[in-house]
């Protein structure tokens, strides 16, 4: 027992201190372990999604019921881009990110002078005028029908071509931005501004006496949790070539609490786990039965009352884990 405990000891330490490999070589390896590659690309997409939620909810406390609408807006901006304006599927891109973390910016600066359930509420009512606005936008962004002819044509890269209606290759191409996305929040979290987080989660007003902006932090890292959401709704839209209009539904915000939860919310890892679990499941299920999100369900509350701590943070409690492992 002493030498498993000590091999364990070294693996742990190993993973705290090259996280952004460790989830990189995992996420590597997914479409290899997927029953196809269509659900792998959809689990890096809403891993992505729910890493830019978890970074507001699980590393500052906040919860919002409105981040579904930064996804949307990412898709939206991204779509609108390339469809009515021909622009670059790169520049598309950044008009998304910097769009939703516009976003964001309006949104946060008016939730942020609220606490507790007042701000989840607050979300929940912004974020379904944004789906109101966009839904209302038919001519720019399809109506009920959504945004449809978002495509990307074959590219070269550096003399090699890139094409993605190859599934394989279209999940590198996702996986490249998605790995920056994982190394940026990585930073955020070692960074000065990480810990101030982690301190206005734990308790606020000792924050604030220890003379740290409170208001200006949680503005700043609601912004940034809407640029990561924002880039995943906008790798979401080249992936399906449309723009769905539930795509800023509040039920895509539930869908990032739920996998937050179940992976782990707070950790580093947990939102990818959570995604994984819970597409895979709503894939195996879906074949079994149209009641699909029943079954979710309870397993989600199985987790919920069991396994609190979520499927990673469960593991992270029970191992000799480093606090930056997380």
């Amino acid at each position: 027992m002493p030498s498993t405990q000590t091999n364990l000891a070294k693996i742990t330490q190993a993973i705290a201190r090259h996280r952004v490999i460790s989830v990189a070589i995992a996420l590597l390896i997914l479409p290899f372990v997927m029953p196809y590659e269509a659900l792998a690309i959809n689990i890096l997409v809403f891993g992505l999604f729910a890493m830019g939620f978890n970074l507001l909810f699980g590393y500052m406390g906040l919860l919002s019921f409105g981040h579904g609408a930064f996804l949307g807006m990412g898709g939206y901006l991204a779509g609108i881009s390339m469809v009515h304006f021909s622009l670059p599927w790169g520049l598309a891109i950044v008009i998304g990110v910097l769009g939703a973390a516009l976003g964001g910016l309006v949104m946060g600066f008016l939730a942020i002078r609220t606490r507790g359930i007042y701000f989840s509420m607050v979300t929940l009512a912004l974020g379904q005028i944004i789906y109101y606005i966009f839904y209302k936008a038919e001519s720019l962004t399809g109506g009920e029908n959504g945004l449809r002819g978002v495509k990307v044509d074959s590219f070269s890269f550096f003399g090699f071509t890139v094409d993605l209606l190859n599934p394989i290759t279209k999940y590198y191409f996702i996986f490249i931005f998605a790995l920056a996305a994982i190394w940026f929040v990585s930073r955020i979290l070692n960074s000065p501004l990480g810990a101030v987080m982690e301190a206005i989660r734990e308790n606020e007003k000792r924050a604030a006496a220890c003379g740290f902006n409170v208001a200006r932090t949680k503005l700043l890292v609601f912004i940034l949790s809407a640029g990561i959401c924002g880039l995943a709704g906008s790798l979401r839209a080249l992936h399906l070539s449309i723009v769905p209009i539930d795509s800023l539904h509040y039920l895509q915000s539930g869908q990032a609490v739920m996998m937050s939860i179940l992976g782990g919310m707070g950790t580093f890892f947990g939102p990818f786990i959570g995604a994984a679990v819970m597409l895979y499941l709503e894939d195996v299920i879906t074949n079994f039965t149209t009641h699909w999100m029943l079954v979710v369900g309870l397993i989600f509350m199985f987790f919920v009352l069991f396994f609190p701590q979520g499927i990673w943070g469960s593991i992270l409690h029970k191992l000799p884990l480093s606090k930056n492992s997380k």
